[in-house]
C-alpha cells in the first residue's frame, strides 16, 4: 500500500505495472488447463478420458462412494456419471452394488484392474509433476501452495456464505 491508502500494482522486469486482480484468475485457469492437457497427452496411451480418471482418482480416495456423491464431488449431473461408469464397469475398471442399508443407493468400488490403473496413473502425475516442477526452488513451491491453498480456501468460505 502506498502512503496515500491505496494499494500501488506492482511492476513488472520492463516497467509495466501488473494489474494483478485481472491477470491472478487468468493465470490460475491458464496453468490448470495447460497441466490437465500435458496430463492428458501423457496418459493417451492408457486409453482413459480425463472424465474417467477423476472418477478412478475420487474412488480410490474413498472406495464405495455412492454414485450421488461422485457426481457431487465431480459437479456433474447424475445422468453423465452414470454414462461414466457404465463405460467404465464395461472394461472392468469399477463394479456399481446397491448400499447394504438403502437397496435404492449405488455404491461404487474399484476392482482391481481400476487400482492398477489408478497406480500407473500416479506414477505418470508423479513423473509428470516432477518435470513441470524442475528448477523451483522448494521454498518457491511451499509459497505457491499455501497461496493457493488459502485462496481455495476463501473461494469455499465465499460459496459457503449465503450472500450472493
Amino acid at each position: 500500500m502506498s502512503p496515500s491508502g491505496k494499494t500501488t500494482m506492482p511492476k513488472s522486469p520492463a516497467g509495466i505495472t501488473i494489474d494483478w486482480e485481472l491477470r491472478l484468475g487468468f493465470l490460475i485457469h491458464d496453468v490448470s488447463r495447460l497441466r490437465r492437457s500435458a496430463f492428458d497427452r501423457s496418459v493417451k496411451v492408457l486409453n482413459v478420458t480425463r472424465s474417467q480418471w477423476w472418477v478412478l482418482a475420487y474412488l480410490s480416495r474413498d472406495d464405495g462412494m455412492t454414485q450421488s456423491q461422485l457426481a457431487e464431488e465431480l459437479d456433474l449431473g447424475k445422468v453423465a456419471v452414470g454414462g461414466l461408469l457404465d463405460r467404465l464397469e464395461r472394461t472392468g475398471l469399477v463394479r456399481r452394488a446397491a448400499d447394504s442399508s438403502d437397496r435404492r443407493v449405488n455404491r461404487v468400488f474399484l476392482e482391481p484392474k481400476g487400482k492398477a490403473l489408478v497406480a500407473r496413473l500416479r506414477k505418470i502425475s508423479q513423473e509428470h509433476n516432477d518435470e513441470i516442477l524442475a528448477g523451483l526452488s522448494e521454498e518457491a513451491l511451499e509459497v505457491t501452495a499455501t497461496t493457493l491453498n488459502a485462496i481455495k480456501h476463501s473461494l469455499i468460505k465465499k460459496l459457503q456464505s449465503t450472500e450472493p
